[in-house]
């Protein structure tokens, strides 16, 4: 079955909708967590139902490596291997181009990896990655494109933007099973506006079912990376999904949403878990330090999941710095930030109380004022108005200065950089 997407409501970019695909519909905007080889670590598939995952990120190139997509097809699919009755997305093989590119030697033809299990070279085309996700069976499957970091400049930028246009045409011809696997096209680029726009473009006039924005999040400056989301959701269909990859912290999935778009995934709610850090409106709390081992309180009192009601922080230290059980529950914890994260900003839109949602999630998150001039010029974009939230700037006090207002009680010089 194709997907279906619909616009349940909007403000100005921001938009939640349904997303119904063929194990499961999905509201959004929503949060995928990372299932490397097709598991949460620490977490059952029963534990990710109960805190409310709609859909989980599969990896194609470890998962062909181990156990192989040829016995999960064998074995009735992932769904069926993982014993997960939701929605799958597999991503194509192509950030390991990024992450493992000491392995990694790119053609024309596709990408030869050397393997990091038993050193054999294996051949990654855009045909084969097709064939291997039409194996695995995710609802939502992810055309090969050519990764590069965004930090990297010159002709290579280029290169991969065009490459990806002519692999996307032979992933469309490679795919099997275009009646219950939607493909997804990744719009690259880098950080060039013109680019960018040449790749959308191309990969418009295919009629994709949902389009990813691909090569951000690798060390980019915050202004430039909403910039290019900015500009890629702005020419994406509004009747189609827009995915962008390899997003995260809390902060960026508000502004991304707030630009347009619907969906994200990351390792991070979960490795942050692993080195004894929790995600609370706040920002983090860091339950490896001292001041935890006799703090009596919750994780985050206005939490509801399992882990909030029945252990303290001093209960948490305590395991974190000696017991696996700690990162387990660290991630049981962070995931559900994570889906209600989601879940709040999908009834924002719904109920137009989007701008206050986001104004309200800065307050808590920079109580000082001190939002970030890249979130201030995105949500401007946005249309969103979060001057309440924002500490003057120096130029904006003398700009008052000016004029004969006197703002100084509200301002003090340690706040005026």
């Amino acid at each position: 079955m194709a997907l279906r997407f619909e616009v349940l409501g909007r403000f100005n970019r921001a938009r939640a909708a349904r997303l119904t695909l063929p194990h499961f519909t999905c509201q959004t905007p929503l949060f995928m967590p990372v299932g490397t080889q097709g598991t949460i670590k620490g977490l059952t598939t029963d534990q990710l139902e109960t805190i409310g995952c709609q859909i989980i990120l599969g990896n194609t190139y470890h998962l062909e490596l181990r156990p192989g997509s040829q016995l999960i097809d064998d074995l009735g699919g992932l769904h069926k291997f993982m014993n997960w009755k939701r929605a799958l997305l597999t991503d194509s093989g192509g950030f390991q181009m990024v992450s493992l590119l000491h392995l990694a030697d790119i053609t024309e033809e596709g990408v030869t990896f050397q393997s990091p299990v038993d050193g054999k070279p294996m051949l990654l085309t855009p045909e084969e990655s097709i064939h291997i996700q039409n194996n695995i069976g995710a609802d939502i499957i992810m055309a090969l494109d050519d990764v590069v970091k965004t930090t990297i400049t010159g002709p290579r930028i280029e290169e991969a933007m065009y490459r990806t246009l002519r692999w996307i045409d032979r992933c469309i011809s490679a795919h099997k099973k275009p009646d219950v696997q939607n493909l997804f096209g990744i719009v690259q680029g880098g950080l060039d506006p013109v680019l960018r726009d040449i790749c959308v473009r191309g990969l418009v006039e295919r009629n994709l079912p949902g389009y990813a924005i691909g090569g951000l999040a690798g060390g980019e400056d915050k202004d430039s990376f909403w910039r290019v989301v900015a500009q890629c959701t702005a020419g994406l269909p509004e009747d189609k999904p827009r995915y962008v990859m390899g997003v995260g912290y809390p902060l960026d999935i508000v502004v991304c949403s707030a630009l347009g778009a619907d969906m994200y995934d990351c390792v991070y709610p979960t490795r942050t878990a692993r080195f004894g850090t929790a995600l609370v409106p706040e920002g983090v709390l860091k339950l490896k330090q001292n001041a935890m081992a006799t703090d009596e309180r919750p994780i985050d009192p206005s939490c509801s999941c399992m882990v909030c009601k029945n252990y303290t922080r001093a209960c948490l230290h305590c395991l974190v710095t000696k017991d696996p059980m700690g990162s387990q529950l660290l991630s049981y914890h962070n995931l559900s930030f994570m889906m209600r994260l989601s879940r709040d900003l999908h009834m924002s839109i719904l109920e137009g109380r989007f701008p206050e949602f986001v104004r309200g999630f800065l307050r808590v998150q920079f109580p000082k004022g001190d939002v970030p001039k890249w979130v201030h010029n995105a949500m401007e974009v946005a249309g969103i108005d979060i001057s309440e939230c924002c500490t003057p700037t120096k130029c904006q006090h003398d700009a008052m200065e000016d004029t004969g207002v006197d703002i100084s009680e509200f301002c003090p010089p340690t706040k005026c950089p």
